[in-house]
């Protein structure tokens, strides 16, 4: 738990750098740009960092869930994402997961960014807050919305092979214009990842029964 304490205290050393953000049209948006090196100079701790479908404790540790978060966020927008990349392990079972497989961004520094454009009219700010429980953020921009959008999987797969199991998607979205009516399905990213959990367990119930058996 203490990887996950110290990934608070590295959100709120590398969000300052990013919160308020403007992107004017034309420009693009780069993750590490802004927040630059995670160092333990800078005050960054150590937190929990994915490799190799394990985990590691690593300086600057937890920020993928930052560039998550804005990803996530961008995709309901009509920014254009230009570098994303998918995470190449897929750790954690999907209980109470409330968005769909692979849609997420993993960063590593320097090279593997979150890069997004504003090929729109208009300028776009990205407001971030980290509180004891939560990480929040919201994009807005300087006119009402014209479209909203919903997002979603398509094609979900798990496949068994060589003794472990892997995992494939295609992430969609749904173009709307504000009164609901759909104007375009579009593709968003396709996923592939190598599962580092049984995705088949038993029913709650049937584990009750096995687990009371086992006590006698």
């Amino acid at each position: 738990m203490y990887l996950q304490h110290n990934k608070i205290t590295n959100l709120r050393i590398a969000i300052p750098h990013i919160n308020g953000i403007i992107i004017k049209p034309g420009e693009t948006f780069s993750y590490w740009k802004l927040i630059g090196k995670p160092t333990k100079r800078k005050g960054y701790l150590k937190g929990m960092v994915l490799k190799n479908g394990s985990y590691e404790a690593g300086i600057g540790g937890g920020l993928c869930q930052l560039s998550n978060l804005i990803y996530w966020m961008a995709i309901h927008t009509p920014l254009t994402v230009v570098e994303r990349h998918r995470h190449g392990y897929d750790v954690f079972p999907d209980a109470n997961r409330t968005q769909p497989f692979g849609s997420g961004a993993t960063c590593f520094y320097n090279y593997v960014d979150l890069m997004i454009k504003n090929e729109t009219s208009q300028p776009f700010q990205l407001l971030l807050e980290v509180t004891e429980s939560e990480l929040k953020g919201v994009w807005k921009s300087s006119m009402p919305p014209d479209y909203r959008y919903e997002v979603y999987e398509k094609d979900h797969l798990i496949q068994s092979a060589y003794g472990r199991y892997t995992r494939h998607n295609r992430i969609f979205r749904r173009k709307f214009d504000m009164n609901n009516l759909l104007l375009a399905d579009e593709f968003v990213a396709e996923n592939h990842a190598v599962m580092m959990y049984a995705p088949l367990l038993s029913a709650g119930k049937e584990k009750d029964e096995d687990s009371e058996a086992a006590g006698h």
